[in-house]
């Protein structure tokens, strides 16, 4: 299982504008829009390093400099540390951080290229996985990332994609006349998969993209896919959410509230912990300018 872990890389599409939720979007990219003070992005980060992938790539666009700010900034805004005022400058970190072995290559994949453009630029950085994980650095599920992967292997197709069934944005009544025999709030419907991300590729998938800016991951590339019989769908019908609008923020704040995140919740009932990282502990990092 480890060899298998160790030789994939998970890409997050990060470089959107979201316009639609332009209040919480004018200074940073969508995927650092908080929920329960943390980044969305941070959260599904999180659930692939649960299952032990830890290799990330991020392809970045809109205020592309907020997500390197960050990842810059992290150890140092979630440790303690102590500060050598002296000419030699630097710090020694106390204790650890339970990122501490993951790894994140940052790309400027350009302003307004498409998701399959973006794709394309950082092939260069997964060069060697045997596995390519892609979602879209917005959505939330609680999708079980080993059975994913387990049924994209067991398939020998080019790609997999997470189908997963959307509430519908109205409440539906079934009628006898005028009289209504069922009121259902928001249903899914079993019929009506979707793409939900949680992608999972080999290498064969960039024959299907270019680097030019309106390559568009789903009405080109995976369009092709699809018609050369190379795409496989998922099933996932638990728990998943994209970060579309206002009120898709406030839906997930108030399960967080409530102790009931879906996909917190399939992270703390898997078996096997994530194991801790000690590579940082305690050892001093220096930060002084150059002499």
């Amino acid at each position: 299982m480890a060899d298998k872990v160790s030789g994939a890389k998970v890409v997050i599409l990060a470089g959107g504008q979201g316009l639609r939720m332009r209040e919480e979007t004018e200074t940073r990219p969508k995927p650092m829009v908080e929920v329960g003070g943390q980044p969305i992005m941070m959260h599904i980060m999180r659930q692939y390093a649960s299952y032990g992938y830890k290799d990330f790539v991020i392809c970045l666009g809109y205020r592309g400099e907020v997500i390197k700010k960050y990842f810059l900034d992290y150890h140092f805004l979630t440790s303690d540390f102590t500060v050598n005022l002296g000419s030699g400058g630097g710090a020694t970190f106390h204790g650890d951080i339970e990122e501490a072995d993951w790894s994140v290559t940052l790309a400027d994949t350009g302003l307004s290229s498409e998701t399959g453009s973006r794709f394309k630029q950082i092939q260069k950085y997964v060069k060697g996985a045997d596995l390519i994980m892609l979602t879209y650095g917005d959505g939330l599920a609680n999708v079980d990332i080993s059975k994913l992967v387990e049924f994209h292997r067991s398939h020998g197709k080019i790609g997999t994609v997470t189908g997963v069934l959307p509430p519908s944005p109205f409440g539906e009544m079934k009628l006898s006349g005028s009289a209504v025999e069922v009121f259902a709030e928001k249903p899914n419907h079993a019929d009506k998969f979707i793409n939900g991300g949680f992608f999972v590729f080999d290498q064969r998938i960039f024959e299907y993209v270019s680097d030019a800016t309106d390559c568009s991951l789903e009405r080109d590339c995976l369009k092709n896919v699809a018609t050369d019989g190379e795409l496989m769908m998922f099933r996932h019908e638990g728990f998943w959410q994209c970060l579309d609008t206002q009120r898709d923020l406030v839906q997930f704040q108030k399960l967080l509230s409530t102790g009931k995140a879906p996909w917190l919740t399939e992270r703390s009932n898997k078996s096997q912990s994530p194991v801790p990282a000690t590579m940082f502990q305690n050892r001093p990092i220096n930060f002084a300018p150059p002499a």
